[in-house]
């Protein structure tokens, strides 16, 4: 069977064309071990703008064949081929996710669709086909009936009709035809309203179309009518969609910088700021590890802006604080919050235990461990373990297994927990001991 690798190196990829002529003796293309690919891959990753042909003949009678594993796959399958035995790259998962999309692509119901027509008087108003398209729970019907009833005679779309269909579109995830939607409300400068602009900003948040929502922020500024200027609920939307789904320091420190341009524009513009928007900026600082800031805001509230602080704000504050180590200050803020009635939350807690045990505050760290049971909080296994450890590095073994011990009489940890926690204890215990033994 004669196979022949030819490649094509460009700037930015390389592509790999494979050729096979099926042997007479098979009825089906052969496909080479996925070993092979990859060092052939390789070899030619050196080479650019140049056209490569290894020609190998290979025959059923040959004493060391190249394929011992002959495997037959599709190679325009939508699923994951079997030939692939590490990941799959990024352009084979680009086409498998497309050829996935367009297989689960729902198909309008012609039987629904003229139903719902029929349920139409002849020369109907748009607060009558908003009616209808309210009452159909299939996004795909909802979207050709405002497509029908723009071809109409003498019927024009208004902010109602416009708004329900892009709710329709954003609560099913065809951010697609919403965009087209979008773009026909775009065009037309005296259709619009704060709702409308707020719930295209919301449904393109959710598609982590960041920047498709602040130009819809910035066309509610240029807009002439007052009902379409921003809102505190733009804001809002704006603010929880720059600070979720991110986990990374560096990245909140890049996006607090927009949060905070928008926070001085929102105040600029003469609106007032709620409790959500203070608590975003607490936050958004805290996880940018600006704490400091974090502590200006808080502080502001009640004075400079007429807002009271909640649980929230309280919760943010004590766990940046001890993820700085700043243990006295966070003590400061629990002790507000319990003049306030307010109970930190699980996080909070946590945190707090774990900076006064690794701060040396054992005896305070076991007294808010107790604390936690009272009020029901959830107690995690870092907490347990840093705990234990500190008492046995500050106090004694005894006093460690005593007070895994009262744990487990109290139900605060099952018998799994504290076995776990058991076994570790006795780890570490005996890697001090080999650690002193030839210090």
């Amino acid at each position: 069977m004669l196979f022949i690798f030819r490649h094509h190196f460009s700037h930015s990829c390389s592509k790999l064309s494979l050729f096979c002529i099926k042997d007479p003796t098979f009825n089906k293309i052969t496909c080479l071990n996925t070993l092979y690919y990859h060092l052939y891959a390789y070899l030619f990753s050196y080479s650019s703008r140049k056209l490569c042909c290894w020609p190998q003949i290979y025959y059923p009678s040959n004493p060391r064949p190249l394929l011992p594993q002959t495997q037959f796959v599709n190679f325009y399958c939508s699923s994951s081929p079997t030939w692939l035995r590490g990941p799959p790259s990024r352009s084979l998962r680009k086409r498998m996710n497309r050829r996935a999309r367009a297989a689960a692509k729902p198909v309008l119901d012609e039987s629904r669709f003229q139903r719902a027509v029929t349920q139409l008087p002849p020369r109907f108003t748009p607060e009558e086909l908003r009616d209808v398209m309210t009452s159909q729970n299939d996004p795909l019907v909802c979207l050709e009936l405002f497509n029908w009833a723009s071809k109409q005679h003498r019927f024009r779309h208004d902010v109602s009709t416009y708004h329900v269909a892009i709710q329709r579109l954003g609560e099913a995830k065809m951010y697609e035809e919403m965009d087209h939607i979008v773009n026909q409300v775009l065009a037309v400068p005296s259709i619009g309203s704060e709702a409308l602009f707020n719930s295209m900003i919301y449904y393109f948040t959710e598609a982590r179309k960041l920047t498709r929502a602040v130009m819809i922020y910035k066309h509610m500024l240029n807009s002439r009518k007052l009902d379409c200027r921003p809102s505190i609920k733009t804001y809002n939307i704006l603010f929880a969609a720059l600070l979720s789904r991110r986990n990374n320091s560096y990245i909140n420190h890049m996006y607090m910088d927009t949060i905070r341009s928008l926070f001085k524009q929102m105040v600029d513009n003469g609106i007032e700021p709620d409790i959500f928007s203070l608590n975003t900026m607490i936050k958004g600082y805290v996880l940018s590890l600006h704490v400091n800031d974090a502590l200006r805001v808080f502080h502001q509230m009640g004075v400079v802006y007429q807002c009271q602080p909640n649980s929230f704000s309280y919760d943010y504050l004590i766990h940046g604080l001890c993820a700085q180590g700043r243990t006295k200050n966070a003590k400061e803020i629990y002790d507000k919050m319990q003049c306030k009635a307010f109970i930190p939350s699980s996080k909070s807690y946590n945190s707090l235990v774990n900076s006064l045990a690794l701060g040396g505050e054992v005896d305070e760290a076991v007294k808010f461990l107790w604390e936690m049971n009272e009020n029901r909080r959830t107690i995690d296994h870092i907490t347990f373990r840093t705990v234990i450890d500190e008492v046995c590095r500050q106090k004694s073994v005894k006093d460690a297994i005593g007070l895994l011990k009262e744990l487990q009489d109290k139900d605060i940890v099952d018998g799994l927990t504290h076995s776990k926690l058991l076994c570790e204890l006795e780890d570490d215990v005996h890697n001090l001991n080999v650690r002193n033994q030839y210090s």
